[in-house]
C-alpha cells in the first residue's frame, strides 16, 4: 500500500438558481489538489499551501483541508498521521466551492491511503465539517457534488439524505469569475428574512421543474425553472454588473443564468459546448468592459468527483 497520494477535487456550483442549500453540481475545472504523505506519528501537519496568496492558516485544527481528516481519523479510531500539501487552483471566496474542494480532496485522500475503511458516500459528513470551518454552517450543496460528482440534491440535513440526479449529456456550464471577492459569511447574513407563501410556492414549482427537466433532458424546462425568487434578488446587489451579465448570457442563447454559490461567480446553462463558450465569452465581456478582469470556465457536468492523480 502506498505511503502517499495526490488527489484532485473539482469546483462546484451550489444552489443552481432555485435550489438554495439543496442543489449542487460538479464541474471539470477548476479544482484543488491535495498531497497526503503518511507520517510515523499521529500528527496532522500542513507542510505547504500554494495559490492562496498567504491567506490560509497552517493550523490543522482550523484549515478546511485538515479538519475533515481529523474527524475521519477520530471516527475510524486511527492514529495515523499525515503531512498535507494543499494546492489551491481557484480563487478563495469565488462561489465555486473552494473550501469544499479542499475538504473533499483531503478526506478522500486519507480514506484511500488507509485502505478504504469507508465508502465515498460515508465521507460526506466529514467533508461538511470543512464547510463549518469556512463559513460557520455545515451545508452540503458544494461538498456533496465535489465528493460524489454530478448533480446532487440534499433532500434533508437531519437526518442527512441526498440523491444524485441524472443530467442531460449536452448540458454545459459557463462560469465567469470576476476579480472581486464576496465573503460567504456576509452573503449568508444578508439572507435573514421570511418569505410569503406565494413566493415559496413559486420557488417550489421551479425546484420541481428543474428536477423534471434534468431527468427528462428537457432543456427548455430547465431554463424556465432557473428563476430564484428568494436568494438571487438579495445577493445580486453584492455583485457589480450582475444584471447586465445575466442579460448578456440570455441574449446569447443561455438556457438561464444565476449566481454560483455565494458569488461573485456567475454561471449559465447552455445546450452544447459551442453554445456554452459563446455564452461565457459574452458574460466575461461585460465585466471586462467595466475594467474587471475575469476567469472563464466552460464544462460539462463532472460525473466523477475527486480523482487520483498520482
Amino acid at each position: 500500500m502506498s505511503d502517499s497520494i495526490k488527489i484532485f477535487a473539482p469546483a462546484t456550483v451550489a444552489n443552481v438558481s432555485c435550489g438554495f442549500d439543496i442543489f449542487g453540481l460538479a464541474v471539470d475545472q477548476p479544482g484543488d489538489e491535495v498531497i497526503l504523505r503518511k507520517r510515523n506519528d499521529d500528527q496532522i501537519v500542513i507542510t505547504k499551501i500554494t495559490g492562496d496568496q498567504g491567506k490560509l492558516t497552517y493550523d490543522s485544527r482550523k484549515n478546511t483541508v485538515t479538519v475533515p481528516i481529523i474527524e475521519f481519523l477520530r471516527t475510524i479510531e486511527s492514529n495515523q498521521g499525515f503531512d498535507v500539501e494543499l494546492h489551491k487552483q481557484m480563487p478563495l471566496g469565488s462561489g465555486l466551492g473552494s473550501s469544499s474542494a479542499s475538504s473533499v480532496a483531503g478526506v478522500f485522500a486519507a480514506n484511500q491511503l488507509l485502505g478504504l475503511p469507508l465508502s465515498v458516500s460515508e465521507l460526506l459528513p466529514f467533508s461538511m465539517e470543512g464547510e463549518r470551518v469556512a463559513c460557520g454552517a455545515a451545508h452540503a450543496d458544494n461538498v456533496a457534488p465535489a465528493l460524489l460528482g454530478g448533480f446532487v440534491v440534499i433532500r434533508s440535513y437531519d437526518p442527512l439524505d441526498f440523491i444524485k440526479i441524472n443530467t442531460p449529456r449536452e448540458l454545459y456550464v459557463s462560469i465567469v469569475h470576476p476579480d472581486i471577492e464576496v465573503n460567504t459569511k456576509d452573503a449568508r447574513h444578508i439572507l435573514r428574512q421570511e418569505a410569503g407563501i406565494k413566493i415559496i410556492i413559486a420557488q417550489m414549482g421551479n425546484v420541481a421543474g428543474m428536477i423534471a427537466g434534468l431527468m427528462t433532458s428537457d432543456y427548455e424546462l430547465i431554463g424556465r425553472s432557473m428563476v430564484d425568487h428568494l436568494i438571487e434578488p438579495k445577493r445580486a446587489i453584492l455583485i457589480p454588473y450582475f444584471n447586465e451579465v445575466k442579460e448578456a448570457a440570455l441574449q446569447n442563447g443561455a438556457l438561464g443564468a444565476s449566481i454560483s454559490g455565494a458569488g461573485p461567480s456567475i454561471f449559465a446553462f447552455s445546450k452544447g459546448k459551442e453554445q456554452a463558450e459563446i455564452v461565457g465569452k459574452s458574460m466575461s465581456a461585460v465585466f471586462n468592459k467595466a475594467g474587471i478582469e475575469t476567469n472563464l470556465f466552460v464544462s460539462g457536468i463532472n460525473q466523477n468527483g475527486p480523482k487520483i492523480i498520482d
